[in-house]
Order: C-alpha cells, then sequence, then structure tokens
C-alpha cells in the first residue's frame, strides 16, 4: 500500500516506514506532524480520500548543496552572481489513515 500525500505545493509517493525530504517544516526534531492524504493505492485499487491523514515524524533538518545563478547580458557588461541553499526537513512516514 502507498499513497499520494501534500505537503506545502508539493505531492510525494509514501508508504509506511520511507524517509523523505520535504521544504522546511518550522517543527522541532521528534515532534508529529500529520499530512493530508489525496489518493491510496492498495492491491491496484485506487481510493480518493480526503479525511485520511498520514503521520510522520521529524528526523532533521538539514540544507542542500548550494547552486549558483549566474544571469548576464552579452555585450552590455551586465553580470550578476547569486548563490542558493534549499532548506529541507527529513521525515519519516508511521501510519497511513
Amino acid at each position: 500500500m502507498y499513497a499520494i500525500v501534500k505537503s506545502g505545493s508539493r505531492e510525494y509517493k509514501v508508504a509506511v516506514g520511507d524517509i523523505i525530504a520535504v521544504d522546511k517544516l518550522n517543527l522541532n526534531v521528534g515532534e508529529k506532524v500529520e499530512l493530508p492524504v489525496i489518493i491510496t493505492v492498495e492491491d491496484g485499487k485506487i481510493t480518493l480520500n480526503n479525511k485520511l491523514k498520514a503521520k510522520a515524524e521529524v528526523i532533521e533538518h538539514f540544507k542542500d548543496k548550494k547552486i549558483v545563478v549566474f544571469k548576464y547580458k552579452a555585450k552590455k557588461n551586465e553580470r550578476k552572481k547569486q548563490g542558493h541553499r534549499q532548506s529541507y526537513t527529513k521525515i519519516k512516514i508511521e501510519n497511513i489513515g
């Protein structure tokens, strides 16, 4: 059995015991979070569920590797260099339903 859950503006395919990285949540390590379930699939049967929740536990917070954003306009001597590191939260799915 697996489910499609929503966290923020993204959707993730999860099963019980999975560890996923979602955009940073303002929770402490060890706290529980409930994610809304959109779809569940069990033995090939798809069911739409608006009332189910997936329970998860926060494992850690971390940052992704740095990316470089470089913009320039040719022949205009116009250059702009920026960097970005996205913050994530690693959560473990404990229960669906």
